[in-house]
């Protein structure tokens, strides 16, 4: 099975098994064991939807640090539109683009210009009618590897072009080399990132063999100095080169209404993703041609890396992009290509296999059914499984017994005290 990178942690010192985390999770990847709960790396896809809800602050994302950017020659700064609501009284993103070189970026590449092109590639690749509809967006890496794990059946839906942050360190890692002379190990490319799951694709990447980037640098990380050299700049360079349709990438539905049509639909927040995904799976959704799907709440703005409420950070963004042109970046001839995948997105079957002899697998299913009906199916987490059928498989697996279930132990307890009872 490949190993993961995995950008979500967990600080076991500060957990006290509660279930908050458990119940939240989309993928079943978390167990609460012996008083601390235990993220189950294959099953992991980095939303931070934990991160979010963990009252006790024991889920952490692990990310670059703006010293890592020192062992580079040339540094290169690519931000998320989502940056830009971080800010109050923000009325131009050249202020923000200006600060990142103030802390010691050499050149910043937006990544919105790069959503412009990928938006473009998109409505282009529709209007061949070659894909298979309804075509699912891909530029959020949480939901592309739900889908590898949870909804295998819409693999061949998800849009076949890189994210824009991928696009964006290609450009701007290109743009570097032909322009200074020096070489791509020179240079580093790093993302500012409002979520876990893109410092995860950096590190793991599902459709490319190597990512562009060298690291990922979160907003939360970023955002005291980046503000305190915003606050004291004596000049600001006019640097921004992308306009509304690519700042608009930050919100939700902002990636849809770059599509220029109605046959659309957006979803944002795991809950509502998964109900999306559900209806397509069942295909109960009809008369869509494109679905753009964000893990986040409000979308990147509602990233767990971020430091603004994203309510908040979403209406700055609509405000910033009233001063901004349509779009600013274009596709030359034959680019579509350079954004395509390099690698097919297939299920990830191995992960629910039970073991690697078939025989044994179909003995352990059997024997999973068999104490699924013996279990209450209520499905309440306070086994430390967040449903009885998870229950099952920790138990067929060895990580959990029966009477980790407390009505399986009280009725064990039950038996105990009526036998003792007929004794004396």
């Amino acid at each position: 099975m490949k190993k993961y990178f995995h950008s979500v942690r967990l600080e076991a010192d500060k957990c006290c098994g509660c279930t908050h985390c458990l119940s939240r999770c989309p993928t079943e990847a978390i167990r609460v064991h012996d008083g601390k709960a235990q993220i189950l790396s294959e099953r992991c896809i980095d939303c931070g939807e934990c991160i979010r809800v963990c009252p006790h602050h024991a889920k952490q994302a692990v990310s670059s640090t703006l010293d890592e950017i020192n062992k580079y020659k040339l540094k290169v700064a690519i931000p998320a539109p989502a940056l830009f609501g971080q800010f109050n009284n923000l009325d131009n993103i050249d202020i923000v683009l200006t600060g990142l070189k103030a802390i010691g970026f050499d050149r910043v590449f937006e990544v919105s210009r790069a959503a412009e092109l990928v938006s473009e590639a998109t409505r282009k690749l529709i209007k061949e009618n070659e894909l298979k509809k309804p075509i699912i967006s891909s530029a959020c890496p949480a939901v592309v590897r739900m889908i590898k794990i949870r909804f295998p059946e819409l693999c061949g839906n998800v849009m076949p072009l890189l994210a824009p942050i991928e696009v964006a360190a290609r450009i701007a890692r290109k743009e570097a080399m032909e322009e200074t002379g020096l070489k791509s190990e020179e240079i580093g490319v790093f993302f500012i990132t409002p979520c876990a799951a893109k410092v995860t694709e950096i590190h793991s990447p599902a459709y490319v063999e190597k990512s562009a980037c060298d690291g990922a640098i979160a907003f939360s990380k970023i955002y005291p100095e980046l503000s305190q050299a915003m606050d004291h700049l004596e000049e600001v360079e006019p640097l921004g080169q992308s306009g509304l349709m690519g700042i608009g990438w930050a919100n939700s539905g902002g990636e849809s209404a770059a599509m220029l049509g109605n046959k659309y639909l957006a979803a944002d927040g795991i809950e509502n993703v998964i109900r999306v995904l559900e209806e397509l799976e069942d295909e109960h959704i009809h008369d869509v041609d494109f679905v753009e799907l964000n893990a986040c709440s409000g979308g990147c703005v509602g990233g767990a890396l971020t430091v603004e409420n994203p309510y908040v950070a979403q209406a700055r963004i609509q405000n910033l992009r009233k001063y901004l042109p349509v779009s600013l970046n274009h596709l030359e001839e034959n680019s579509i290509d350079m954004m395509k995948w390099e690698n097919e997105l297939k299920f990830d079957a191995d992960i629910f296999r039970l073991d690697e002899d078939i025989f044994k697998a179909m003995s352990m299913m059997e024997r999973m059914e068999t104490i699924i009906k013996d279990l209450p199916g209520i499905d309440c987490g306070s086994c430390g499984a967040p449903t009885c059928r998870a229950m099952a498989e920790d138990i067929v697996k060895g990580r959990a017994k029966q009477t980790d279930c407390i009505f399986k132990l009280k009725e064990k307890i039950q038996n105990v005290y009526d036998q003792l009872s007929g004794l004396s």
